[in-house]
């Protein structure tokens, strides 16, 4: 099997040694190189050759902004991370450096002693393993699948948690976690369960829509080709942390034809009107005599996530039945498998991203898998067919 192999590129000597220790200690990542400023790595890529480059965005002499730009005039398409600090003007630039092409953003942890650190390091195993192995394939390399990592994930939190309650020192060190024969095989082909829904499909009033790793880009390319004549809400969970998810409306917005916003607690759901679940709030909708309206709520996470896709579609099923659209797409784990199926039991209708297109094959994969999708679609395809669904069967 062949390592993922990591940039690093951050003016901090402690990020930049935060970050590596995260990567060399993951079975199947390797960190190539690291760098000081964009320069540096500008210089050192034709000869590293890396798969994917982690970015922090503030430094010196060529910043992670210019780095990017630099990175298109030269037609580099290596997926890049970036490392983005959590001020309000870190969420505007964060957005600016997707809309450059950055595949996907984490908020930096404080240091090698704080409390974030564990979720950062879990973070960014799965955007590397995710972004970075499916360039990686793509250049006729073999590095592990994203499950593999996955369960290197599962098995260092249940270190963690065993390490906590003995009280000592949770020891991380890069093991092999299974044989690689185990992880390098084709993903099994299963039979979708089959759901006979409880009422025909009917006429669609709203759109829910859930989506996890690899979203921002996906997301950018669904809206700015969605149809500027769309008649129906649409309704959006993408994981991603609070502080963010205002930018990313805003970033939205300024390429899709429909308005974008970052939903809020009592906003009435207006047609034609894309609305984005902030981060750290679950997004569900209400029913009223005078409409209906958004709910925000800070119940526990679910799926491990907040805002969760599962949430929402549960509104979503309850409230509207079959006249309704649920749509998943690429994203790590299954939030939002089990309600879209309870959609479609419903007899609301259904999109899922297909395997080939998606950057994570997890959430779209489950939901397929227990009957929740009646079609799988290509990203380059779904912003059309969300279109012609919801023009098909407009309310």
């Amino acid at each position: 099997m062949d390592n993922i192999e990591v940039l690093v590129c951050d003016d901090s000597a402690l990020m930049r040694n935060l970050i590596s220790r995260i990567v060399n200690e993951t079975e199947g990542l390797h960190v190539a190189a690291t760098a000081m400023n964009g320069q540096f790595a500008v210089d050192k890529i034709p000869y590293i050759k890396p798969d994917i480059i982690i970015l922090d965005i503030e430094m010196p002499m060529m910043s992670g902004v210019e780095f990017l730009k630099a990175r298109n005039a030269r037609g580099w398409e290596i997926p890049v991370i970036i490392l983005s600090s959590i001020a309000t003007k870190g969420a505007a630039v964060t957005m600016e450096c997707l809309e450059l092409g950055a595949s996907d953003f984490i908020t930096k942890p404080g240091g090698s002693a704080s409390a974030d650190v564990v979720t950062v390091s879990d973070q960014l195993v799965e955007l590397i393993s995710s972004y970075g192995g499916a360039y990686a394939r793509s250049r006729g390399k073999t590095p592990y699948a994203p499950d593999f990592f996955a369960h290197q994930i599962k098995l260092r939190n249940a270190e963690r948690f065993v390490a906590q309650k003995k009280g000592e020192p949770a020891v991380s060190a890069k093991k092999e976690v299974l044989p690689s024969t185990l992880w390098h095989q084709a993903a099994e082909n299963k039979t979708p369960a089959v759901i006979t829904p409880m009422r025909e499909s009917g006429r669609i009033e709203i759109i829910a829509l859930g989506i996890s790793t690899g979203g921002p880009n996906a997301l950018r390319d669904v809206f700015k080709n969605i149809d500027a004549n769309l008649k129906q809400p649409i309704l959006v969970v993408q994981h991603m942390p609070p502080g963010f998810t205002a930018e990313f409306a805003a970033s939205l917005d300024r390429i899709c034809p429909l308005t974008v916003t970052e939903a809020k607690d009592g906003d009435i759901i207006e047609d034609a009107h894309v609305y984005i679940a902030p981060g750290n709030y679950h997004i569900y909708v209400e029913k009223r005599l005078n409409g209906s309206v958004i709910r925000l709520s800070q119940d526990a996470p679910r799926n491990g996530h907040r805002p969760s896709a599962d949430y929402l579609f549960e509104s979503v099923a309850k409230n509207y039945q079959n006249c309704a659209l649920g749509v998943i797409m690429t994203g790590m784990g299954r939030d939002g498998a089990a309600q879209l199926a309870e959609m479609r039991k419903q007899g609301a209708w259904t999109l899922g991203q297909d395997e080939k297109s998606a950057i994570v094959y997890g959430m779209p994969k489950v939901a397929w898998e227990l009957g929740a999708v009646q079609k799988q679609v290509p990203l380059e395809n779904m912003a059309s067919a969300i279109s012609e669904l919801a023009r098909e069967h407009a309310h």
